[in-house]
């Protein structure tokens, strides 16, 4: 089934084009992807993870912080985005999503409910990122888009496939807080991804 066939019936709907450049720092070792940032309505920053109830920023920092709250502030209820930045460079950590356009078929930012118009030009991207050779995808729906634009079959959670080019692509658990696992268990399965790529 090809995920990025348009429906007939949902041209009518808004196609909204992703808010963000992809965020590359030098030397980066893994591409993190998503599917598509939620409405602008949920952000506390503006970037990748934007919304409060999302685990990724918490889970980052328990993992390289020991603290899930190293990188937010609870008084202000706001993510330090200078810090994530810093974060992210220096352990070579870049970070797109796998759509570029969709169409919000419910107007909420589930997954199950994103037609995707057009996906991310990947090869074009690891491209630009010679050191890359590592994709992790944060939920099904995007680990599904991987595997449909590299022709690889898609991974059980937690696990990773090798390409025929050797880029390995991981499937790590949502940090959707809809997607029922505790934080320090999904923080497990990502530490041990980046022990592997030698990040941690």
């Amino acid at each position: 089934m090809n995920l990025f066939m348009e429906s007939k019936d949902n041209e009518m709907l808004p196609l909204e084009r992703h808010p963000w450049e992809p965020f590359m720092p030098e030397g980066a070792k893994v591409l993190i992807m998503g599917t598509f940032p939620p409405g602008s309505h949920r952000w506390s920053m503006d970037f990748y993870y934007p919304n409060r109830t999302n685990d990724f920023w918490f889970m980052m920092g328990l993992i390289f912080m020991s603290d899930r709250d190293a990188l937010y502030n609870r008084a202000t209820r706001t993510f330090d985005l200078p810090a994530i930045k810093r974060l992210l460079a220096e352990r070579h950590i870049a970070l797109n999503d796998t759509a570029r356009a969709v169409r919000r078929l419910k107007g909420n930012a589930s997954d199950k409910f994103l037609e995707i118009v057009e996906p991310v030009p990947l090869a074009d991207l690891l491209a630009a990122m010679p050191d890359c050779h590592a994709v992790a995808t944060t939920g099904e729906k995007a680990a599904g888009v991987v595997a449909e634009l590299t022709d690889t079959p898609l991974p059980r959670m937690g696990e990773q496939i090798v390409a025929a080019d050797g880029l390995k692509i991981w499937r790590m658990p949502s940090t959707s807080r809809a997607y029922p696992l505790a934080l320090e268990r999904k923080a497990e399965y990502y530490a041990s991804m980046f022990r592997e790529l030698g990040i941690l």
